[in-house]
């Protein structure tokens, strides 16, 4: 610190003395510019209250004055001034590009998620500085990084960031001095593809608060890539007062440099350098080294072997080269020295869809021909190429592949002849990546109509990995050109096996295959990947490998292929259309002959196209007992979302799976759809049922997260009331209850999307189960034991409980009561047969009102009915008995007048009865007696002897006379 100088004067014979402060007891700042953009210079203490005799405020530089880069603004002079060699400045713009220790100004800080534990300790989940760069948190606690800046015009901030991993979101958002943030769309970070990625922002004149935030989640517990910042430049500061010294490294020869310049390899400086120091012969530096390093003993580490290309003679060779930068040294002792290139070989033929050219080099046969990698062959007549790329010949790297290391620009993967493979690299945390760009994908013209169901792409490719610590072998899909997301990983040694991805976007542009030796510093250089083939196919841009038959649906105009209708496949070897059988579809991937018919699954009929089986949600069932039950799963239609009960990562973090269902496949039907909203690629899946992950955070500013979208089921098998269909099966274990007869139809759906675990692609069954007091339609539950709606990962089960899933209604699901008939009317009333077992339909008839008549009535007509019929009896017996009377009499005056002769029958005089004699007969007894008397004097008429005794009447006396004869 300077001295206090004593100043002596002399005024009026009397000495003052007046000590003035040394500059180093304050600084200079601005105030606040007023209206008219003006400002003062003020000094301020750098330490309170211990300074007195500060010079006077003066008038500033106007509020519009800046320095240009290089320079900066000298407070005491107000001018602005060069920077001296060893430091730079931006002018307007302050810097941030070293990162031992946190600079000042930034703040960081961890917290606990929102569904998160509360307990949990987040105190040490911030942005740790690590020299060239600051690195974010791996862990579920959200860590934030903040930085506030005045700006005194409008600026911008850049900054570099390396996003490696889509297990952890990234977002940056600004809030400016009206609390006002950043749009919740434009702060998603795009995933790096990679290398470091560059952002940009706007900022507003006035205060600016900068925000970083970082969450991760992992649900396979594995170690999550961090998140990497370096290179933060914000300009609009209007000036700045110092110039920063070049960093270790670096270095600024002269005076006014606006930024510092690396050191070449094998140089080195210290902060501040003028200039950049050469290393001793035995020692090395890599660019922008702050130090030199012994160089160690050449090893087999340090080259590769490549082959080379194939010369005029088509020939090749084995050849050995050092890693560059070289490091190692060839005299140490004990050093190894580069081998001797091998004996000149036959080039391998090229690639499918290529030709050898008159310069041995592989060129593509022209559009309309294939090969098999030797001679190209025009497609004939109703064929057309199959385009795409197969690669399984690696004597040069293909022209649309190129192959990088994250640390260093050099080739991590070389070519081998029958392989390619990973180069020992620097280090063993290095990521080496390859990388494979396609600019589109379009279907066969003879599948453009059948866009929809045909698949637009797949690539799959062959690789082993040989490890003996904990590598890792990534491959990433790129949805666009600044993103992509990890579709698969294998850990360790992996023996040589396929592996094939379905792409359903155009907007994959890119393949990248990362492999890492270990997250340790141990040499496992020895430990490498290798991929012996790689087929896309329906490739823009690429070669033919085959012609297939052009017979699925019609292309335009001047085609050159033969087509059939759709619904009909070629005949083999004649040309001619032949039409499937009934309720199929055609396979595109066997478009010839009778095999490409595929017959529907059960309750599925083929759609327009013959592309697939659809279900119109409409089922008739026939039981056991021949009854015919109708369903219609129409109400269900819709895309339905269910969510598995949550889990918990280890800091707490709160997650779920989500699955969307489509239950029906009518034509025009939206299909059930999942989107990864974390990343800018916005990936969308879409078929009959999907699966993403789910977190509930507002780390994005939404209340759901979605990410990890993939298909389970895209084609609709069939709908049955078996428990298995095909290979799949709907067990009833799987749910706590006993499953009703009515409820054993359910849909079975598969995804063609194969993956590691599942080599048949995954599959789903949704079992409908009646109940008719659910009245939701959404009710949808999973396996009791796989709580994830899936037991091995591949095939996944859901059980949908609702009223529409009964069958509908009819006359034979209820009973009428009919009650007693009451004052002359009768209720006949319709109740449903319990348990109710059905929905919809029919509905339950009203009652029903008729008259009728009561019992004390037919009781009443009975007794009048019985009296009638006896009077009516004793009526007839009264007139049978009367006639019976007057027949023994006519038959006894026969017997009278047949003169007692045996035998022998009067003669019709005398035996007739005359005319008149009925009334001669009722005077046979003149003395009137009661009917009582007549049937008693009848009985006493009879002898013992058997005969009866018969009176007769004599003309001329009163006489009777008894006519004894034989009992008739």
């Amino acid at each position: 610190m300077f001295c206090l100088l004593p100043i002596y004067l002399i005024m009026g014979g009397t000495v003052f003395v007046i000590r003035l402060r040394a500059f180093s007891d304050y600084h200079f700042e601005y105030t606040e510019c007023d209206v008219l953009g003006s400002r003062w210079r003020v000094a301020v203490p750098n330490k309170a209250d211990i300074c007195t005799g500060l010079p006077d405020p003066v008038k500033g530089t106007q509020c519009t004055f800046s320095c240009n880069e290089g320079e900066y603004l000298d407070m005491q002079s107000q001018q602005c001034q060069k920077c001296a060699a060893g430091t730079y400045s931006l002018g307007t713009s302050v810097a941030f590009d070293e990162w031992d220790s946190l600079p000042t100004g930034f703040v960081t800080h961890g917290v606990i998620t929102n569904e998160g534990n509360d307990q949990t300790d987040c105190s040490n989940s911030t942005w740790t500085p690590k020299g060239d760069y600051i690195a974010s948190n791996t862990d579920e606690c959200t860590a934030t990084l903040s930085y506030a800046v005045n700006l005194k015009q409008p600026g911008s901030l850049s900054f570099e960031y390396f996003y490696p991993d889509t297990s952890i979101y990234f977002e940056f958002f600004v809030q400016n001095d009206q609390c006002q943030s950043t749009d919740s769309n434009s702060r998603w970070m795009r995933i790096s593809e990679s290398s470091w990625s560059k952002y940009t922002v706007e900022l507003n004149k006035g205060n600016n608060v900068l925000y970083w935030r970082t969450i991760a989640y992992s649900l396979q517990g594995s170690a999550v890539k961090p998140v990497l910042l370096r290179n933060i430049q914000i300009s609009g500061v209007a000036y700045t007062s110092e110039c920063f010294h070049c960093k270790p490294g670096t270095h600024s020869a002269n005076p006014g440099s606006a930024r510092c310049t690396p050191c070449p390899a094998d140089t080195y400086s210290n902060k501040g350098a003028t200039t950049c120091h050469e290393c001793e012969e035995d020692k090395y530096a890599v660019v922008g080294s702050a130090s030199c390093k012994p160089r160690p003993a050449c090893t087999s580490s340090d080259y590769f072997y490549t082959h080379t290309p194939c010369d005029s003679e088509g020939k090749t060779q084995l050849m050995y080269k050092w890693i560059e930068p070289k490091i190692c040294s060839e005299t140490v002792e004990g050093a190894l020295k580069l081998p001797a290139s091998g004996e000149k070989q036959t080039c391998p033929p090229c690639n499918p869809g290529f030709f050898v050219s008159n310069s041995s080099t592989c060129e593509p046969c022209p559009s309309g021909s294939f090969s098999n990698g030797t001679v190209c062959t025009e497609c004939r007549a109703g064929t057309e190429p199959v385009v795409g790329f197969e690669y399984k010949w690696w004597n040069t790297m293909p022209a649309n592949m190129k192959s990088t290391l994250l640390s260093f620009v050099m080739a991590a993967w070389e070519v081998a002849g029958e392989y390619i493979y990973t180069t020992p690299g620097d280090r063993d945390t290095d990521y080496l990546m390859l990388t494979l760009s396609v600019p589109g994908y379009r279907l066969p013209q003879s599948m453009v109509k059948d866009a929809e169901r045909s698949e637009l792409s797949r690539i799959t490719f062959v690789f082993e990995t040989i490890c003996t610590a904990d590598c890792k072998l990534y491959f990433l899909a790129g949805y666009n050109q600044w993103n992509n997301d990890v579709v698969e990983r294998w850990n360790g040694r992996n023996h040589k096996q396929s592996y094939s991805y379905l792409i359903q976007s155009n907007s994959t542009v890119s393949f990248t295959w990362t492999f890492k030796r270990t997250d340790g510093t141990r040499n496992y250089s020895a430990d490498v990947a290798k991929i012996y083939s790689i087929v896309i196919t329906n490739a823009i841009g690429g070669v033919a490998t085959k012609c297939r038959r052009c017979a699925l649906t019609s292309v335009k105009a001047g085609s050159a292929c033969v087509l059939c209708p759709p619904g009909h496949y070629m005949v083999n070897g004649t040309g001619a259309c032949q039409k499937c059988p009934p309720n199929t579809f055609i396979r595109t991937d066997q478009p010839v002959g009778e095999a490409a018919c595929i017959r529907c699954g059960p309750n599925t009929t083929t759609n327009k196209a013959y592309t697939a089986c659809l279900s119109d949600c409409i089922l008739d069932l026939r039981t056991s007992k021949g009854a015919l039950l109708h369903y219609d799963f129409s109400p269900l239609a819709n895309v339905t979302s269910v969510h598995s009960s949550p889990r918990f990562t280890s800091k707490g973090l709160r997650y779920f799976h989500r699955f969307n269902l489509g239950l029906c496949g009518t034509e025009g039907r939206m299909p059930a759809s999942c989107v990864d909203n974390v990343t800018e690629s916005g990936r969308e899946v879409k078929g009959y049922v999907c699966q993403s992950t789910v977190v509930p955070s507002d780390i994005r500013s939404q209340s759901l997260v979605s990410s990890q979208p993939f298909l389970i089921g895209d084609s609709l098998i069939g709908v049955t009331t078996e428990t298995t269909l095909g290979n799949i099966s709907s067990l009833q274990w799987m749910f706590h209850f006993k499953i009703s007869h009515l409820a054993c139809a359910f849909d079975v759906s598969r995804s063609s999307d194969a993956t590691q675990s599942c080599q048949q692609g995954r599959s789903a069954t949704v079992r409908m189960r009646c109940d008719p007091t659910v009245t939701a339609k959404n009710r949808i539950m999973l396996p009791s034991n796989c709580s994830e709606g899936t037991c091995d990962g591949c095939t996944f089960h859901f059980l949908w409980q609702s009223q529409h899933a009964c069958p509908l209604c009819t006359k034979n699901h209820y009973r009428e009561i009919v009650s007693a008939c009451i004052q002359g009317i009768q209720r006949t009333t319709y109740v449903w047969q319990q348990p109710v077992q059905c929905y919809g339909g029919q509905p339950l008839p009203a009652q029903k009102v008729s008259a009728c008549v009561t019992l004390d009535f037919w009781l009443k007509f009975g007794v009048s009915t019985g009296a009638v019929a006896a009077v009516l009896l004793i009526s007839l017996i009264c007139y049978f008995w009367k006639k019976t009377r007057k027949l023994q009499y006519k038959y006894s005056r026969l017997m009278m007048t047949s003169g007692g002769r045996e035998c022998e029958l009067p003669t019709a005089d005398s035996c007739a009865i005359m005319e008149g004699e009925d009334a001669e007969d009722d005077l046979m007894d003149l003395t009137k007696k009661s009917f009582f008397t007549k049937i008693k004097s009848f009985s006493r008429e009879r002898t013992s002897d058997g005969f009866d005794s018969v009176p007769l009447k004599s003309s001329s006396s009163q006489t009777e006379i008894f006519v004894i004869g034989p009992k008739m």
